[in-house]
């Protein structure tokens, strides 16, 4: 009788030894897709604020062309 509860014990643990190994392994596996996603939106958003940043001196440098102030503005020709 002490050799059969051994040997359910011992097949209880070794399925619980495969449950968590098999856990361990997807979340491995996750954590690997994730890792690579997270990459990839950090190469993304380098990129998006780089590109925000040319936007940013574009209208910075359209605004100091067009408006003028009236001051800086040369008088019209009938002066």
């Amino acid at each position: 009788m002490a050799d059969t509860q051994i040997a359910n014990s011992l097949k209880y643990l070794e399925e619980h030894i495969e449950a968590l190994e098999s856990r361990n392994a997807f979340q491995d596996d996750v954590i690997e897709q994730l890792s690579h996603e997270l990459s990839v939106h950090q190469a993304e958003i380098s990129e998006l604020k780089l590109q925000l940043k040319i936007i940013a001196e574009r209208f910075k440098n359209q605004q100091n062309f067009g408006l003028m102030k009236p001051e800086d503005e040369p008088p019209p020709p009938h002066y």
